[in-house]
């Protein structure tokens, strides 16, 4: 599976770009689908729902459908599953866009704006093959991509995907 994780400090626009970059490569005839970290507990179901009760009952497991999508709601009882595990969930794509997953794995851009002053991801990561950014990143030894530019990334990617780089590694 060919995946790409978008890495960086929260605010510094890991959702802004992953969602510009959809539509580009839709466009250029690519099928992408996501895998979004979230650091605390979440809730696609409300109080009051069907879905919502059978979990609160007790399923492990909620399998939600209509005639427009379907969602997979499942208890984690344990740890939270590994990114290997959550991948092989997916039907087949041609590129999973990753959002989060800093220490998993596998080929990773970093979304680095220095006005957070937060500091930077990529010293001594060779899992980071590019850094975009909003400024200018003295001393950084990777390529840098125009934060504001989702176009020029979704070439930069496209160029690395077709080259075999974003092949996730076997687990």
């Amino acid at each position: 599976m060919n995946c790409l994780a978008l890495v960086g400090w929260s605010g510094s626009g890991k959702t802004t770009l992953l969602t510009a970059l959809l539509p580009l490569l839709a466009a250029r005839g690519l099928t992408v689908s996501t895998i979004k970290h979230a650091h605390d507990g979440f809730d696609l179901d409300r109080p009051g729902k069907d879905s919502f009760r059978h979990r609160a009952a007790g399923a492990r497991e909620v399998l939600v459908t209509s005639g427009r999508r379907w969602a997979l709601l499942h208890e984690v009882a344990g740890d939270e599953p590994d990114l290997p595990a959550l991948l092989a969930r997916l039907a087949p794509v041609d590129l999973v866009l990753i959002e989060g997953f800093k220490a998993a794995p596998g080929a990773k851009l970093e979304i680095h704006r220095p006005a957070l002053g937060k500091p930077p991801l990529w010293p001594g990561r060779a899992d980071i093959l590019a850094v975009a950014s909003d400024a200018a990143l003295p001393g950084c030894q990777h390529l840098r991509l125009p934060l504001d530019d989702p176009e020029a990334i979704s070439d930069w990617l496209l160029k690395i995907w077709a080259d075999g780089s974003l092949r996730q590694p076997a687990a």
